[in-house]
């Protein structure tokens, strides 16, 4: 990715409009990995088995990506460097190399999500076979060398485009569904039986991982720089400002994205007490009866399309960015993608001929909960950098934002051990 720093001009001139659409891009890039397929089993998971309950579980999970990835911002446009580049000049070898596994599993699971969202989306629109639309899903690195060749901005573009259609087909859907505004927003407001409950507490640790991923911080700690600021302390002072800004806004967009997916479920699904609704297909299959409106499941599937493209595209640059910044290791980006697609989507082809299409629903919903299990692995790295001020300069994190951040660190790792504690438990 080092071809491409400073390759997207920045006036250095003018009113703020215009600088923020020069800065904006890197947040929408990052934010498709806050929406793919794995957001949506989750959403419909939770949304149909508890109401709006896991609500507060979204926004808490958006609060944190945006202080991560503003964090992931900093450490690039202070550094120059971006988070693998980072690990791999500060650890050890085996620490290193424990680190770069870790993330490659993370994109594999993230992959895998994408596969199956792609692969049911091509069921619902066009009625092809999941098992063949599994394996067409190989197909889209042609997309994505197509994008490539036109620059950054064509591949910036692409992904806004597919962004507004998501969110133009969700407000709909949410408007269709009319949820009451009061439990609605109860929702919003933290419950105990989060925490208490295992069966929340599994959809609410997939949430997070959905929500946050490990390898959307390497990714935003990398494409940030390819805004052409000035490199001085000046320039990257404004530079961080505008993609704090950019990132945020973009972030804002996936939380109502993903809590319209949940309320729709909830507002359709469990108000009518159909609590077993766990999956994307029975979800696209109930979604317009239940509403009354022809046109709900043909947005939800166009939709799903959609987010199943976007995040094929991100998922991309992020190994490309991980396996360069560990390893120093380039590969061209066709190859890349065929083997980490190839390698997501063997146990999608096994599972669905094995168990069929309610296996790899909830092999979609593992993957989001293996995504979360791997997040420490980054944040950990990431904050511990962000807080040294002998990498940072003047850009170190100050201290209100490294107890934030040191907290939000120490609520992931909390929630994976009660995770764990708790799976180990149901095995006894």
């Amino acid at each position: 990715m080092g071809e491409l720093n400073a390759s997207v001009p920045v006036p250095a001139s003018g009113g703020w409009v215009r600088r923020l659409l020069a800065f904006a891009g890197p947040g929408y890039m990052v934010a498709v990995g806050y929406m793919d397929p794995g957001n949506w089993a989750t959403d419909i998971a939770g949304g149909s088995q508890f109401g709006y309950m896991l609500l507060s579980v979204i926004l808490l999970s958006n609060l944190m990506a945006i202080v991560l990835q503003a964090l992931a911002a900093r450490l690039g446009i202070a550094t120059g460097l971006d988070l693998a580049q980072a690990c791999r000049a500060h650890y050890s070898a085996p620490v290193r190399m424990g680190l770069w596994f870790v993330c490659e599993l993370a994109i594999i699971a993230c992959d895998l999500a994408e596969v199956i969202g792609t692969a049911i989306a091509l069921k619902l629109l066009f009625d092809i076979p999941l098992l063949w639309g599994t394996i067409l899903c190989a197909a889209d690195v042609f997309l994505i060398l197509l994008l490539m060749r036109r620059g950054f901005r064509w591949l910036e573009a692409f992904i806004v485009a597919l962004l507004v259609l998501i969110f133009a087909c969700f407000a709909a859907q949410m408007v269709m569904s009319q949820p009451p505004l009061a439990a609605v927003l109860q929702g919003f407001i933290p419950q105990t039986e989060v925490v208490t409950n295992p069966a929340a507490l599994y959809l609410a640790i997939g949430i997070i991982g959905a929500t946050v991923m490990p390898h959307n911080l390497y990714l935003h700690s990398s494409i940030v720089q390819t805004r052409n600021y000035p490199r001085t302390e000046a320039g990257k002072k404004s530079g961080l400002r505008w993609a704090v800004t950019d990132s945020t806004i973009a972030l804002t967009l996936a939380l109502f994205i993903n809590a319209a997916i949940l309320i729709t479920a909830a507002a359709v699904f469990n108000a009518a007490g159909r609590t077993d609704v766990a999956d994307i297909e029975k979800a696209h299959e109930l979604l317009s009866p239940m509403i009354g409106v022809g046109i709900a499941s043909t947005l939800f599937a166009i939709a799903l399309l959609a987010s199943g493209m976007n995040s094929t595209v991100t998922a991309t640059l992020a190994g490309q960015i991980v396996m360069e910044g560990f390893l120093q290791l380039r590969i061209p980006a066709w190859a890349r993608r065929l083997i980490t697609r190839a390698i997501a989507i063997i146990p999608v082809v096994i599972v669905t001929m094995l168990y069929g299409e309610r296996g790899t629903a909830q092999l979609l919903v593992l993957s989001q909960v293996i995504l979360s299990m791997q997040l420490p692995f980054a944040v950990i790295p990431l904050v511990r950098f962000v807080t040294d001020r002998s990498k940072m300069g003047s850009l170190v994190a100050g201290r209100a934002l490294a107890i934030l951040a040191w907290g939000i660190a120490a609520v992931i790792v909390i929630l994976n051990i009660k995770l764990l504690l708790d799976v180990v438990q149901s095995w006894l």
